[in-house]
């Protein structure tokens, strides 16, 4: 016997007990079927529109403008630190005594990526203060002293607080981008420090505050040296070439 419930629809199968869905009533339907728009200041959106205002800044930048991911590394304490993952010439793992050993000093990297080039500028402050980063903000008005420009940086209290604004109020042309809370994948400098560190801090021994500065300039310039245009967004594939060409008779 065919059981139906009160709307005349048959239970699942699966679940008894709960009723299916009926057919669709198409005449009645009204809207798109899609989803909303991933991305987009439209409403509806399902980005933040801060999110995609940072995103439309690194792929279609304003014209004559400057993109810089600003950030802090640290805190870098003095220690010995560990040599890169590898393999020595013989064929064994690279391994690295245990050292607990570390100074009272605490030195923070103050960094900022340009987007266009992949140069980037780095100086060492002693905290993650205002005055730090007034300090960062003063070089990039000298390093670059004509255009726009645009820095995308966290929301901390040292990057809004009354100095920060009150300096940006008499330079206009540089302004933030803030990046929402849980968005730091915004900030393209995040992949830069992955680089700084290997080349900086692996296997080396540092001292001090002043071995921090010192391997940070070394490092800096370095990857300056190679340095190419970050691109937003995952590169595509290579081209697969056919080496040998087949050719089956049936």
């Amino acid at each position: 016997m065919d059981a139906r419930d009160a709307d005349g629809r048959r239970p699942g199968a699966g679940q008894p007990g709960r009723a299916q869905p009926g057919a669709p009533h198409l005449p009645a339907r009204r809207g798109a079927l899609a989803h909303d728009p991933p991305v987009g200041d439209e409403q509806g959106s399902r980005f933040h529109p801060t999110r995609t205002q940072i995103v439309a800044l690194s792929t279609q930048p304003p014209a004559g403008a400057t993109i810089l991911s600003v950030d802090e590394l640290g805190p870098v304490t003095p220690r010995n630190f560990p040599p890169a993952p590898g393999w020595s010439p013989d064929g064994h793992r690279i391994k690295a005594p245990l050292n607990d050993d570390r100074g009272r000093e605490k030195t923070w990297v103050d960094g900022a990526l340009c987007v266009r080039t992949g140069q980037v500028l780095t100086q060492t402050a002693p905290a993650r203060t205002t005055a730090g980063y007034l300090s960062l903000l003063q070089t990039l008005d000298h390093a670059s002293p004509h255009g726009d420009r645009y820095l995308i940086a966290d929301t901390l209290s040292s990057h809004t607080s009354g100095p920060i604004r009150d300096w940006l109020a008499t330079h206009p042309r540089i302004q933030h981008a803030f990046i929402p809370v849980g968005a730091a994948w915004l900030n393209l400098i995040e992949g830069w420090w992955r680089l700084f560190r290997r080349t900086a801090f692996a296997g080396a021994s540092l001292a001090n505050a002043d071995d921090i500065a010192y391997a940070t300039g070394i490092a800096t310039a370095q990857l300056n040296r190679h340095a190419r245009p970050w691109i937003w967004g995952r590169p595509p594939p290579p081209q697969r070439t056919l080496r040998r060409c087949f050719l089956y008779r049936f």
